[in-house]
């Protein structure tokens, strides 16, 4: 799927969402990546093979949301 050199990470692979975006729709929360990957703005992930990845934000984030 991907024409980009180097070519981006596979869907499969650990760092799938350092692939390029493809589409963009921020006013509706997601972005298409160009391993096929739809990444939504609550970091949830739908794969090609229609695989939901939950929401993973970073630990530190909700510490300073509490604190504040």
């Amino acid at each position: 799927m991907c024409q980009h050199q180097p070519p981006c990470p596979t869907a499969d692979s650990p760092d799938r969402e350092a692939a390029r975006q493809v589409a963009h729709h921020p006013e509706q929360g997601w972005s298409l990546l160009c391993n096929g990957v739809l990444l939504f703005e609550d970091t949830g992930e739908l794969l090609p093979d229609g695989q939901i990845i939950a929401p993973h934000r970073p630990l530190a984030a909700s510490r300073v949301m509490k604190a504040a």
